[in-house]
């Protein structure tokens, strides 16, 4: 019998966890798992409880919840030795790590994908001291995903996104960057956002880093100029088919590490949550962790 800590997210999603603790223990009871459960009760719970799970020895790790949740556990293990697989019951409100890994939305396939035991070695972020397993970013447009305020996100799924947006979007202004990247020039000037993908879906899009790989070595980096709101609703559509990373209102690249610097103050957004301000600096840990999902 192996042994999981799974660490959970109460209010995540629509608290559907609440809901489904008893079946998930016992599906992973039956397929030869016993775990136990931390039930996470503020920020950075989640942190503490997957380093102590990891300390202690168990045989795997499971974050059940959103992104956030994710982000949390992947930084309580990032620097410990000898890491444990993680598996991960997307319960979150836009998912896009498990998205992008093709980790089930539904419980019971998500389990069963644990159960068989496939696992992939993915890269892992690091901003600063932090960690982050999907995106990093900064800017006055990435800052609706923690503005957001948990109960509507509970309520309302990703509609509550959508109409924080839509409210955002009537004081979009633009921040002075200095991007200075392993193997590129040195950029600088008026940008609404930075993006640092280590994933393919980003914010619910599964198209905005079309050719991100969580296991290259690589970030795929994605820059907003200054533009006018026309022009950003523009580049909206055209990021739902893909089309947007030729326009001449980005900038686009990929690296292994990078810092990001501004003369004002600029909030980063790790994962969808608070991630400290810049400067930034950005690299890739290649291959530092396993996940279980299916094996491309």
């Amino acid at each position: 019998m192996k042994t999981a800590r799974l660490i959970y997210n109460p209010t995540s999603g629509r608290e559907e966890m609440k809901k489904r603790l008893a079946d998930i223990l016992d599906r992973l009871d039956i397929g030869g798992i016993e775990a136990s459960c931390h039930a996470t009760t503020g920020e950075g719970d989640a942190t503490a409880a997957a380093a102590d799970a990891v300390e202690r020895g168990y045989d795997m790790i499971i974050a059940a919840g959103g992104d956030g949740t994710l982000n949390e556990v992947i930084n309580g293990m990032a620097e410990k030795p000898n890491l444990p697989p993680l598996g991960v019951l997307p319960l979150g409100t836009t998912n896009d790590f498990a998205r992008a890994m093709g980790i089930p939305k539904n419980w019971e396939d998500s389990c069963d994908l644990i159960l068989r035991n496939e696992m992939r070695m993915i890269d892992l972020g690091k901003a600063n001291d932090r960690y982050f397993i999907n995106i990093a970013g900064g800017g006055s447009l990435t800052e609706l995903t923690y503005e957001v305020p948990s109960r509507l996100k509970t309520m309302m799924g990703q509609l509550a996104y959508y109409l924080k947006g839509i409210e955002k979007m009537a004081s979009l202004s633009p921040q002075e960057l200095v991007i200075r990247a392993n193997g590129q020039e040195t950029i600088s000037g008026e940008f609404m956002l930075f993006l640092i993908a280590n994933t393919n879906s980003v914010g619910g899009f599964e198209k905005l880093a079309p050719d991100a790989r969580i296991d290259d070595g690589l970030f795929d980096v994605i820059a907003l100029k200054k533009c006018t709101l026309p022009e950003f609703i523009r580049l909206v559509r055209l990021a739902l088919s893909g089309k947007h990373l030729k326009d001449k209102k980005i900038i686009y690249f990929r690296t292994d590490a990078m810092e990001v610097t501004s003369p004002g103050p600029v909030q980063l957004n790790l994962d969808g949550e608070l991630g400290g301000n810049l400067p930034g600096y950005f690299q890739v840990l290649p291959h530092h962790l396993q996940v279980f999902a299916q094996n491309n």
